[in-house]
């Protein structure tokens, strides 16, 4: 069976050239006689894949000295019980709903201390980044947080909220990796890996060194305590190996495309050739404000239901799969992550041309 091209929200594609290195490496990595999967986290082999893993991570972001990286576990959403449980010093916190998953992180904050709203674009079944220049940032709070990239319904932040010297903290789960960013902006930045650099199983957690607690509250779990992965190099437990190893092969491919500029380069130009498409189509239109749109996910619809499920149906059949639509947005959803090739982009283009001279 020839491989499809694969346009889910996540688990996603993985670059072709770490898959095949990967399997090349399944029995045998690199004359150690056994698979990542088998070896110890302990052992001199996984310490050298950990440590340049954490490099090139830290080339790619050109991260300034005073950051940690850690690779955890729970994925993105254990992150959104973990971060008020050690950054709420003041028991307070902000929070920009703009999605699904930054209105889980809120009511989730609010378990652990006062949760605020500053803004939302619930009005609009979230089709907008609202306004976020002059937000009433609350003087005692102890963070302001983003979701910055919405999977569901396709927005991205172009401009990062006025925190107003706040620790600004970043869920980059659907954009990790996808162009340059200046961390020093942020407090706190986390990704699921699932998304555009590995696996599902690993959330990378990039936290400035002075928002790392001595102490949290005693309910706290040990587990759930950002000092201790810190202190122990994200070994303090046996930590999700083989997904940390796919990390760091997606971390050096990208590398080889130019880094995050080449990624942003590739990005734009996919997500270009999409959004001209879905601009001048007479069937298919786009969810999202233009000034707002993501550059990882693309929402459209037809406007009919029953359309919509014939095009992802037809789709599929040709190879283009994984394009149904969010049940709270509907209509189709293609996500075009780093992995994602142009060609890929470009054959949906061709059969949503194909769909609308059959359908239109």
């Amino acid at each position: 069976m020839s491989r499809v091209y694969n346009f889910s929200a996540g688990p996603a594609m993985l670059p072709e050239e770490v898959l095949r290195q990967s399997s090349a490496e399944m029995l045998d990595y690199q004359g150690c006689g056994m698979s990542v999967m088998e070896m110890s986290h302990r052992s001199s082999s996984f310490q050298n894949i950990l440590d340049q893993a954490q490099q090139d991570l830290k080339d790619l972001l050109a991260l300034p000295d005073n950051y940690k990286v850690l690779f955890l576990q729970g994925g993105a959403s254990q992150q959104f019980a973990m971060v008020p449980m050690n950054l709420m010093k003041n028991g307070v916190a902000d929070y920009i709903v703009t999605g699904q998953w930054a209105k889980k992180a809120y009511a989730e904050g609010a378990k652990y201390g006062k949760a605020n709203k500053l803004a939302t674009s619930e009005d609009r079944t979230f089709a907008y980044i609202p306004d976020c220049a002059d937000l009433p940032v609350s003087p005692d709070a102890d963070y302001v947080y983003i979701c910055e990239n919405n999977t569901i319904y396709g927005t991205k932040y172009k401009t990062l909220p006025n925190t107003k010297g706040k620790p600004l903290v970043a869920d980059q789960s659907s954009c990790f990796l996808s162009e340059p960013v200046d961390v020093s902006r942020y407090g706190l930045i986390f990704a699921g890996a699932q998304k555009n650099i590995g696996p599902a199983g690993v959330v990378v957690v990039i936290i400035r060194e002075d928002l790392i607690p001595e102490e949290v509250p005693a309910f706290v779990p040990t587990m759930l305590q950002y000092k201790i992965h810190a202190d122990n190099n994200s070994l303090y437990n046996t930590p999700p190996c083989y997904g940390i190893y796919i990390c760091g092969k997606v971390f050096q491919w990208i590398k080889a495309q130019g880094g995050l500029e080449g990624m942003q380069q590739r990005n734009l130009e996919k997500a270009k050739l999409l959004y001209d498409f879905l601009d001048e189509s007479r069937l298919f239109r786009g969810t999202v404000d233009k000034k707002d749109r993501s550059l990882m996910n693309v929402p459209f619809v037809t406007g009919d239901k029953d359309l919509d499920a014939k095009f992802v149906k037809e789709a599929a059949a040709k190879g283009l799969v994984n394009l149904k639509g969010h049940r709270t947005v509907g209509g189709m959803r293609a996500s075009i992550y780093n992995a994602m090739p142009l060609a890929g982009v470009q054959t949906l283009v061709d059969f949503m041309k194909q769909f609308e001279t059959e359908n239109g």
